[in-house]
Parts: C-alpha cells; sequence; structure tokens
C-alpha cells in the first residue's frame, strides 16, 4: 500500500470501524445500577443527596428543603489504551493482523465503565459516601416512626463473598456514572507528527473523562452473610422500612440482586426456581417459592474476590 493521507484514512476508518463494532456488541450492566450524569466540569457538586421529596400535608407556609447541605464532589478522572502500528505494516499491506487488538481495546473501553462501577460497590464497606459514612455501613442517620433520629443500617455483617441488593426503580440510584468526555477512538498518524517522524510508527488509541461515585446509600443494601431465604428476607424489610425526614417511610423497593460468581448457583436457586424442596415430617415435600423472580439478577466476574 502507498502510505498517503488518504490510504491513512482508509485504514483508521477500518480500525474505527472494528473499534465500534466490538464497543457496542460487548455486554455491560453498568448501565442498570447507576445514574448516568453528563459532566461539563473538573468535577461534579451533589448537594442535593439526601433530600427525598416526599409530600407532607400542607399546614401553614410551605416548607422548604435546602438542596445544599451536603458538599459531596466526584472528580472525573482520565483514562486511556493505546498502540503502535509501525509504518512497515501498512507499507506490506499486514496491518490487518492488528484487527483483533484495535477489537479488544473497543470491548475493554465498553467493559471498563462496569469495572469502575462494581469496584466502588465492592470498596462501599470501607469508602465513604455524602453523609461522611462508609456507603455501607451500621449508623447511617435515619429516623423512626416517631421522627427521632436513630443509626440506620443498610449492611449484614458475614465472612462469605458479598451480595448487593438495590433500588433500580428511581431516577436516582446507588451509584453516579459521569461522564466528561466519552470513550473515543482516534490516531495520531500524520507524518508530519512528532512520534510518526522519529518512531515510524502510527498511534491508535481511546481515551475518555470519566468517573463513577456513590449515589443514595438507602438504594443500597450489602451483605457478607449466606445468600440464603432468611438473610434475603431480612435485607429486603430492611431497606422497605427505611424511614426518612419526620419519619415518612421512603418506599424503598429492592428490585436488583447484584452478585459475584461464586454467588451465581446460590443467586439463581433463590430467584429462578418456582419450588423449593423441604422436609416435613421426615419426608421431602415441594413447596412454593415465594422469592422467585423477586429481583432480577445480575452477575458480575468484577465483584469476584
Amino acid at each position: 500500500m502507498i502510505v498517503n493521507s488518504g490510504n491513512l484514512s482508509t485504514v483508521f476508518r477500518g480500525f474505527q470501524t472494528v473499534f465500534n463494532e466490538a464497543f457496542d456488541n460487548a455486554p455491560s450492566h453498568f448501565e442498570e445500577i447507576t445514574m448516568r450524569v453528563p459532566s461539563s466540569n473538573a468535577e461534579e457538586i451533589y448537594g442535593w443527596l439526601g433530600s427525598f421529596p416526599r409530600l407532607r400535608e400542607w399546614i401553614g407556609d410551605r416548607v422548604i428543603r435546602n438542596l445544599s447541605v451536603h458538599d459531596w464532589r466526584i472528580k472525573n478522572r482520565k483514562f486511556e489504551s493505546t498502540i503502535a502500528v509501525p509504518r512497515d505494516a501498512l507499507e506490506d499491506d499486514t496491518y490487518g493482523v492488528f484487527g483483533p487488538m484495535i477489537s479488544e481495546m473497543g470491548r475493554e473501553a465498553r467493559d471498563h465503565p462496569n469495572e469502575l462501577v462494581f469496584r466502588l460497590l465492592a470498596n462501599g464497606f470501607s469508602t465513604a459516601c455524602y453523609d461522611g459514612q462508609y456507603f455501607f455501613d451500621t449508623d447511617h442517620l435515619g429516623t423512626n416512626a416517631q421522627g427521632e433520629e436513630v443509626s440506620v443500617s443498610n449492611m449484614q455483617a458475614g465472612s462469605g463473598p458479598a451480595w448487593y441488593l438495590l433500588d433500580l426503580s428511581r431516577a436516582v440510584r446507588p451509584i453516579i456514572w459521569q461522564e466528561r468526555v466519552p470513550y473515543k477512538f482516534t490516531a495520531l498518524d500524520r507524518d508530519n507528527d512528532e512520534h510518526v517522524f522519529m518512531r515510524d510508527e502510527y498511534i491508535y488509541g481511546v481515551r475518555a473523562r470519566v468517573n463513577a461515585g456513590f449515589g443514595l446509600w438507602q438504594l443500597a443494601y450489602a451483605s457478607k452473610a449466606d445468600l440464603t431465604k432468611d438473610n434475603y428476607e431480612a435485607a429486603r424489610t430492611a431497606m422497605m422500612t427505611l424511614r426518612g425526614d419526620h419519619g415518612q417511610l421512603l418506599n424503598v423497593r429492592p428490585t436488583a440482586l447484584v452478585v459475584p460468581p461464586e454467588l451465581e448457583g446460590a443467586a439463581l436457586r433463590l430467584l429462578k426456581n418456582g419450588s423449593t424442596i423441604v422436609e416435613v415430617g421426615g419426608q421431602h415435600v415441594a413447596v412454593t417459592n415465594e422469592w422467585a423472580d423477586s429481583a432480577k439478577l445480575i452477575v458480575t466476574s468484577h465483584l469476584a474476590a
């Protein structure tokens, strides 16, 4: 191939097509559990987190809620992946061997948000959220039915692999996905580019400015106890009985169960079996599984130990 601007543009478009196809076809779950927020700055401030706009009976003047109580910020981070293609490969028409590498770059770019989001979820036992407590903690500030301040837990203790219940029924989600610059495939392929001139190779890569951060802890519950019916029921009950200001129920509704690969079997038995076998009077009988399809199952390797 004659290496000129026209042919280099053709090569770039071919690589870009390979990248985009792999990017579009790669499996992904992060969109399901995150609130996607476009960013226009180096960081974004989420001062309104923690303010549930519940209705109250209108007696006297309106009660105006302050949405700037918390100084919770998420800073954008910059990520890249880059490969070099020797000019000789283009001249000799052997650049096609780099196609799988470009494809893998696209797949990795698509999967990268999953890594950031689910690793953040896994680190919630030791990473603070907007109220200054760990995202999964035993002493978040809440209220009881009388409106009195009490400590509230959104976790079960244990020693096993962690599993997570999430309420994904709202516009606000447990995790925020912040995007300043989306994942973009670019090239450095002009002969007068310094790298091309000095090293006789063309550069192709992907760049993004993004980050994941914690949203509302009230919409997430984590457990390191065994994934059993009893523990699952207790977690759901704890979430659904959470109260906000003045003791009002927040109407949290767990809709998703997120597990690592080592808990996939237990999760499938819990959520997908229509019946379960129990022992009654020395005999094994089938009874209806009351938790079948009570939540959507999400299994991700990014939570693996």
